[in-house]
C-alpha cells in the first residue's frame, strides 16, 4: 500500500517542481504549435495526459516481461498502440478538435516525455505509482499548454477558451469569454514568435516564484533551529 506521503509527493512533482515543459523544457513542439488559444492548449493537454497515464500503467504490469535489450522498442511499440486508439477516439468523439490539432496527435508518440516516464518511472514502479506519475505530469504539461494559451489567446484575439463548447463539447460553454470587447487582435501572440515571447515570461515568473518560496523555507528552517 503506498503511503499517502509518497503518493502526494509523486502528483504534485509533476504538477510543479519537475513541470514538463517549466522545468523540465521538453514538448515544445506542441507547446509552440496548439497554443494559439487555450482550447486546443487544454484538449491536447488532456489527450497527453490520458496516453500518458494509460502508458505508464501498461508498461509498469509488463515491465517484468520486457528484457532490457528490447525496452526501448517495446516501450515506443506500447506508447503508439495507445495513442492510436487515441486519435480514433478524438476523431470519433472531438472531430472539431481534431481538425485542430491534426498531426500533432498521432505525434504524441514521438514526444520525449511519454517516453522519458516511461523509461524513469513507470519501468521501475508499480501501477498505482506509475498512473499517479502520468497523471501529475500530465496535468503540470496540460497547465503549461493551457497557461500559454489562454496569455496567447487574450492578447492574440482577446477572446478566452473561444470555441470550447464546439471543440470539448457543451460541457465547456460555460469557459467561452471575450475578455476585451471590440478587441481588433495582436498577430503576433497567435504566430509562433509569440509562443516563445509568452513562454519565456511564463519561465521568468516560475523561476522568482521558486526563488520565493526557496527563501521562505530557508527562514522558516532558520526560525525553528534558533
Amino acid at each position: 500500500m503506498m503511503k499517502p506521503s509518497r503518493a502526494f509527493a509523486i502528483l504534485t512533482d509533476g504538477l510543479w517542481t519537475s513541470n514538463v515543459t517549466l522545468a523540465q523544457m521538453l514538448a515544445l513542439c506542441p507547446l509552440m504549435a496548439v497554443t494559439g488559444s487555450a482550447t486546443n492548449g487544454l484538449g491536447m493537454g488532456l489527450a497527453t495526459t490520458v496516453c500518458l497515464v494509460a502508458t505508464n500503467v501498461v508498461i509498469s504490469l509488463v515491465r517484468g516481461l520486457i528484457t532490457p535489450q528490447v525496452r526501448i522498442p517495446a516501450f515506443i511499440l506500447v506508447i503508439a498502440g495507445i495513442v492510436t486508439v487515441a486519435d480514433l477516439a478524438i476523431n470519433a468523439w472531438g472531430h472539431e478538435l481534431y481538425k485542430v490539432l491534426g498531426l500533432f496527435i498521432p505525434l504524441i508518440v514521438t514526444n520525449c516525455v511519454i517516453l522519458g516516464r516511461a523509461e524513469a518511472f513507470a519501468s521501475r514502479n508499480g501501477p498505482a505509482a506509475s498512473a499517479l506519475d502520468g497523471l501529475g505530469m500530465g496535468l503540470g504539461f496540460t497547465f503549461a499548454l493551457t497557461l500559454i494559451g489562454c496569455i496567447r489567446e487574450i492578447l492574440g484575439s482577446g477572446t478566452l477558451f473561444a470555441n470550447a463548447s464546439l471543440m470539448l463539447g457543451p460541457a465547456f460553454a460555460g469557459l467561452e469569454t471575450v475578455v476585451i470587447p471590440e478587441y481588433k487582435g495582436f498577430l503576433l501572440m497567435i504566430l509562433p514568435p509569440g509562443g516563445f515571447l509568452v513562454l519565456a515570461f511564463v519561465l521568468v515568473a516560475k523561476r522568482q516564484i521558486d526563488g520565493l518560496l526557496a527563501r521562505r523555507r530557508g527562514v522558516a528552517a532558520a526560525t525553528a533551529r534558533s
